[in-house]
């Protein structure tokens, strides 16, 4: 007579399942340097693309984000931190606070242009042109290429 099987248990989740609310946070993967949403909560997050997991700050961590200035990777690194090094190029990299920072019009192409407080000019690095901070029109120079 044969003996009737019982059903295999239900697998254990590894991770604990997502918020009710589906709140959720971003983080730059480990691996591949792409931004990765993961819910609010998990300790660890597995990159799809890399397959890389990439560990969860703490609770509580403020992060911010910058784009390098040597190769135009997106780093994430702690609020208040003064200096970030790439991971790709190595380039250090000054992590402003908002309030270090101003913002104006390049005096060429208008493009919306970020420098630091006390900065006496700024380079477009869309069309190269040079805007003086607080100066008329006429004393800005025009592109050294």
């Amino acid at each position: 007579m044969p003996v009737p099987l019982a059903p295999y248990p239900a697998p254990v989740p590894l991770t604990p399942p997502p918020p009710a609310n589906g709140a959720q946070s971003q983080l730059v993967c480990s691996g591949c340097r792409n931004l990765l949403l993961y819910p609010i909560g998990a300790a660890s997050v597995c990159c799809a693309v890399c397959s890389a997991v990439t560990s969860v700050p703490p609770p509580g961590t403020e992060m911010a984000q910058l784009v390098c200035g040597g190769c135009h990777t997106l780093l994430m690194y702690i609020r208040g931190a003064t200096s970030v090094q790439c991971s790709c190029c190595h380039t250090v990299n000054l992590a402003l606070e908002a309030n270090q920072v101003a913002h104006v019009n390049c005096g060429n192409c208008h493009m919306l242009l970020m420098y630091q407080y006390g900065a006496r000019s700024v380079k477009c690095a869309v069309c190269n042109f040079v805007t003086s901070i607080g100066a008329s029109p006429s004393i800005e120079q025009k592109p050294t290429s």
